[in-house]
C-alpha cells in the first residue's frame, strides 16, 4: 500500500510537471518574440482576414492606407465607475485635459455608483462643461452587464468614431490622444493600446512587485505577442479602439468577468488588427493591499479561463497559422497554471519522500533541476522588464525576486477562481478598490475581511512543516521551492503588502 501511494505521489508530481512545463516555455519563446526588429513581424492569418492583418512596428506605424487627419476625428473618451468617491473628480479633471478640438472631444462618466461618487462627478461635469468641454455622467441605477453593460450604454450614445477607455484608477497625460491617433490613420487598425505606469509602485513590496508584473505583461509578453503577428488583448483601459472594430466584434457582452479580453479576441478574429504603443505611458494606481490585489486577479483568472471556454473553439477552427492557434490557447488557458502549481507546492516535499521509500534517492537533483527550469524563464522574463525600465541590475534582481513570491503566493488564492471559470459559474463582476489620496478605499473597508487570509495563512504553515521535514530527513535540493512557496503564502496572507498609508 505504502509503495502504491508513493508511485501515485511520484506520477502525480511527474503529471503536474508535464502540464506546467508549455507555460514555462511560452514565456521564453514571448522573450525571444519581444526582441524582433522592425520588419520581422508575423502575419496572423492564411490568408489575410478582410481588414489589413499583421502588426505593425510598436514605435512607428508601418506606411498609412488613405490617411486621414487625425485632427478631425470625433473622439468619445469613456470613464466607468463604480462608488470611485476618492479618484473620479481626478479622472474627471485628467479627462478633460487631453488635447483634442473641444468640437470634437466627448467625455462620458459611466457611473452605476450606489454612493456619493455621483454628486461628485455630476459637480465635476459641470464645472469643465462652464469652461466649454462637453461632458456628462451617464447614471445607471441597475448594473445590468456591470463593466460592459456599461460600456455598451455609453456606446449607444456616443458621438465619436474613436473610443478611449481610461478606468477610475488612471491619470492620463494631455498628450495621450495626440500620441494615439495617428496610428488610426491606418483604416485596419482596430485598437491601440497604450502601457500602463504606476503611481503608487515605490508604497511597499507588494505594489512593487506588482508594477514589474505589469511591466513584463506590456514590455515582454504584450510586445512578444505584437512582434509576433500573435494576437494580445486589450487591457481593459488606456486603449483607443474604432468604433467600427466593437460593433464588427458584436460589441460589449457580459458573459464573461473579462469583457475586455473578449472582445479583444473577437475583434481581431474578425479579421481588425491591433497595435501596441509600449512607448506610451499611462500612470495608474496599483491595488495597495492582499485584499484589493486578490479582489483583481481573481476577476481576471476566473473571467480568462471563461473566455478560453467561449472564444477557443471559434479561433482554433479558424483559417490562422498553426502559431497564432498556439499563442491564443496557451494565453488563454494561461490562468491553469495557478492550481497546477499550488499542487506542485503541495506534493514536494511527500514526492521526495516517495522517490526514497521507492530506491530512487539518487534522483535528488530532480527538485533543484525543476526549481531552475521553473523560476528560470520567469526570473529572466522580469528582469528583461526590469531592465527595459531603466532599473538598475540590484534593484531587478530584487524585484524579480519579489515578483517570483506574489507569483508563487496567488497561487492558492486564485485556484478556486479557476475552477469556477472552467465549471460555468457566473459571479459577479467585483470592481478593483481604489483608495486615491486616502491611503485605502471605502469600498475595501465596507467588504468583509480579506477572505483569502486563513487559507493562505494555512498553505504558508503546511509549507513550513513540509520544509522542517526536508531538513530532518535531508531532503535538501527541495528547499528553495519550499522556501518561495511559504514566503509567498504567509506574505500574502499575513498581509504584509500593507502600504505605508494604511
Amino acid at each position: 500500500m505504502i509503495d502504491l501511494l508513493s508511485v501515485l505521489a511520484v506520477s502525480l508530481y511527474a503529471g503536474v510537471l508535464a502540464l506546467l512545463l508549455p507555460f514555462a516555455g511560452h514565456r521564453i519563446v514571448l522573450l525571444i518574440l519581444s526582441r524582433r526588429g522592425r520588419g520581422e513581424t508575423g502575419e496572423l492569418a492564411e490568408p489575410r482576414p478582410t481588414h489589413p492583418a499583421g502588426p505593425v512596428s510598436a514605435s512607428s506605424p508601418a506606411p498609412l492606407a488613405d490617411p486621414a487627419p487625425v485632427s478631425t476625428a470625433r473622439v468619445t473618451v469613456q470613464l466607468p465607475v463604480f462608488n470611485e468617491k476618492h479618484v473620479v473628480e481626478r479622472l474627471i479633471d485628467a479627462a478633460c485635459r487631453l488635447r483634442h478640438p473641444a468640437a470634437l472631444l466627448q467625455i462620458q462618466v459611466l457611473d452605476d455608483s450606489t454612493d456619493e461618487t455621483t454628486a461628485l462627478a455630476e459637480r465635476c461635469a459641470l464645472k469643465w462643461r462652464r469652461r466649454g468641454v462637453e461632458v456628462g455622467v451617464i447614471h445607471r441605477s441597475i448594473r445590468t452587464g456591470y463593466k460592459a453593460g456599461a460600456l455598451a450604454a455609453g456606446l449607444d450614445e456616443a458621438t465619436g468614431d474613436f473610443i478611449l477607455i481610461l478606468d477610475a484608477d488612471f491619470v492620463p497625460a494631455p498628450c495621450l490622444l495626440e500620441s494615439l491617433l495617428p496610428v488610426m490613420q491606418d483604416p485596419g487598425v482596430g485598437l491601440v493600446q497604450a502601457r500602463w505606469d504606476h503611481i503608487n509602485e515605490h508604497d511597499s513590496w507588494l505594489t512593487r512587485a506588482q508594477a514589474l508584473l505589469l511591466d513584463g505583461h506590456f514590455l515582454v509578453e504584450q510586445r512578444g505577442r505584437y512582434l509576433g503577428g500573435r494576437f494580445f488583448n486589450f487591457n481593459g483601459t488606456a486603449g483607443l479602439w474604432r468604433r467600427q472594430a466593437l460593433l464588427d466584434a458584436g460589441g460589449w457582452q457580459h458573459d464573461t468577468l473579462t469583457e475586455d479580453l473578449d472582445i479583444s479576441y473577437r475583434a481581431q478574429m474578425a479579421g481588425w488588427r491591433f497595435v501596441l504603443r509600449d512607448d506610451i505611458g499611462v500612470p495608474a494606481e496599483l491595488p495597495g493591499t492582499a485584499a484589493s490585489l486578490l479582489v483583481q486577479q481573481r476577476r481576471w483568472a476566473q473571467g480568462g479561463i471563461q473566455t478560453a471556454r467561449k472564444v477557443l473553439p471559434g479561433l482554433l477552427r479558424g483559417r490562422f497559422r498553426p502559431a497564432v492557434k498556439l499563442e491564443a490557447l496557451l494565453h488563454l488557458s494561461g490562468h491553469l497554471a495557478h492550481p497546477l502549481t499550488f499542487v506542485l507546492a503541495v506534493l514536494i516535499v511527500p514526492s521526495a519522500i516517495a522517490r526514497s521509500v521507492l530506491g530512487v534517492d539518487r534522483l535528488w537533483w530532480l527538485d533543484l533541476a525543476v526549481f531552475a527550469g521553473a523560476t528560470g524563464p520567469f526570473l529572466c522574463f522580469y528582469l528583461t522588464a526590469a531592465r527595459k525600465r531603466g532599473r538598475r541590475w540590484a534593484g531587478a534582481m530584487r524585484g524579480a525576486a519579489g515578483t517570483l513570491t506574489l507569483g508563487a503566493g496567488m497561487s492558492v488564492l486564485l485556484s478556486r477562481a479557476v475552477l469556477r471559470g472552467l465549471g460555468r459559474f457566473r459571479d459577479p463582476f467585483e470592481r478593483t478598490p481604489k483608495a486615491g489620496a486616502t491611503g485605502r478605499s471605502s469600498y475595501e473597508r465596507s467588504r468583509r475581511a480579506f477572505s483569502g487570509r486563513a487559507l493562505a495563512v494555512a498553505a504558508g504553515s503546511f509549507m513550513i512543516v513540509s520544509g522542517t521535514v526536508a531538513i530532518a530527513r535531508g531532503y535538501w535540493a527541495s528547499l528553495p521551492f519550499v522556501a518561495l512557496f511559504a514566503s509567498g503564502y504567509l506574505a500574502l496572507g499575513l498581509n504584509a503588502g500593507r502600504t505605508r498609508h494604511s
